[in-house]
């Protein structure tokens, strides 16, 4: 569903500009600094890019799913920094709001996420809750007017630059699965602590730590919705969109290192010829360029039907297995393609990038959870479970 194709354009063709002659550029120092200058932040938020899915009413864009992940596929044709300081407030940190928050959550919070004045997240993953999300250790005890929240929290992306959290936590005790599991908006402040950004194999620039709870008291009216027990349900319809959304995440990243690949293999010869004329490099290049189409395809298919109000579990779960298992083939003929320049630094970004998206096939569901996903959800619509 595109609203006005010209504005669309429009807002496609400034990304293109941003990433290529703004982000690329810095991406060697963002990688050595593993941090985003202030400045580069600060024209992000006045561009709009965190408020890209957030509705107009709340001062965001008010992106369609398919306008979002085309925007998705143009913001990240660049280093996974970028998208992650900006794609998760538009995404997962603001998303349970947006499905499922009280107007006066809504208006309390989404203008200051769309603007970029607050940065949010979402902290679901613990220790024992990764690819058994239901498995939530986190307790939210009713105090009076507010919870009491206690446990822990990991590998939570923005944690350590965020001013708000969504947090799952389970609010009846003794309750086991999905039962008893409630969604929190919650501030940074006392009884909440984030840990040191980890040391990561990649992704230098996004800040993931893990964020602790310790006597966190929280005001009963940042229950979202407003009613304990529904928690799991606002995540799964925050992920299944998130899924979408990532899955096109994935598929800039593959645009952009096959475009070095290609453009390095026309430039150098051996043999008295351009090393894209060979033919075993051409195989690369095509089997690149298709699983691209097919990706860019099955994840527009995906984002129609959502516009259009279908449910779009399996597609969203088949979309992010497919989007980050191309990605990750991608990467790897880049560096074969690169040849030994494709693993150096110093020669070329491919090294980053290959590490760079080796995460895409583990978070928001690992490939192997999204495997026996599709399998139970297309068993269940064949009528044979």
């Amino acid at each position: 569903m595109i609203r006005n194709t010209a504005h669309l354009e429009a807002l496609l063709g400034d990304i293109r500009t941003f990433v290529r002659e703004r982000w690329h550029p810095l991406e060697d120092q963002v990688s050595r600094d593993n941090d985003i200058p202030p400045e580069l932040v600060d024209e992000l938020r006045r561009k709009g890019y965190f408020g890209w899915s957030i509705p107009e009413a709340y001062g965001g864009l008010g992106l369609t799913t398919e306008e979002l992940v085309l925007c998705a596929m143009e913001l990240s044709q660049s280093s996974v920094a970028l998208r992650a300081r900006v794609g998760t407030n538009t995404g997962i940190g603001s998303e349970a709001l947006v499905a499922d928050g009280t107007e006066e959550q809504k208006q309390r919070w989404l203008p200051r996420m769309a603007t970029g004045e607050l940065t949010g997240c979402l902290a679901l993953t613990e220790p024992e809750a990764g690819s058994e999300a239901s498995n939530v250790q986190t307790t939210a005890r009713r105090d009076g007017e507010h919870y009491v929240l206690n446990g822990g929290k990991r590998f939570i992306t923005n944690a350590p630059v965020a001013d708000v959290f969504t947090v799952i936590a389970r609010t009846e005790l003794g309750s086991k699965g999905s039962k008893g599991v409630s969604a929190f908006l919650v501030e940074r402040g006392p009884g909440l602590t984030t840990g040191e950004p980890y040391r990561m194999m990649g992704q230098a620039g996004s800040f993931v730590s893990d964020v602790h709870f310790d006597d966190c008291r929280v005001p009963a009216s940042q229950l979202i919705g407003g009613r304990e027990g529904t928690g799991f349900q606002t995540v799964m319809k925050v992920l299944n969109k998130q899924r979408l959304h990532l899955a096109a995440l994935c598929t800039g990243p593959a645009i952009r290192m096959l475009d070095l690949a290609m453009m390095h293999t026309s430039r150098r010869s051996q043999f008295g010829q351009a090393v894209a004329d060979f033919q075993l490099v051409q195989a690369m290049i095509a089997d690149s360029r298709t699983e691209i189409y097919a990706a860019r395809s099955m994840i527009l298919e995906a984002a129609r039907a959502r516009d259009l109000g279908e449910d779009v579990a399996l597609s969203a779960s088949m979309c992010k297995y497919f989007a980050s298992e191309m990605c990750g083939r991608v990467a790897d003929r880049a560096v074969q393609m690169f040849g030994g320049s494709g693993y150096v630094a110093d020669f070329s970004p491919i090294e980053r990038y290959y590490r760079d998206v080796r995460l895409f096939r583990l978070y928001e569901g690992t490939s192997q959870i999204h495997q026996l996903n599709i399998a139970k959800l297309a068993l269940r619509e064949a009528g044979m479970r």
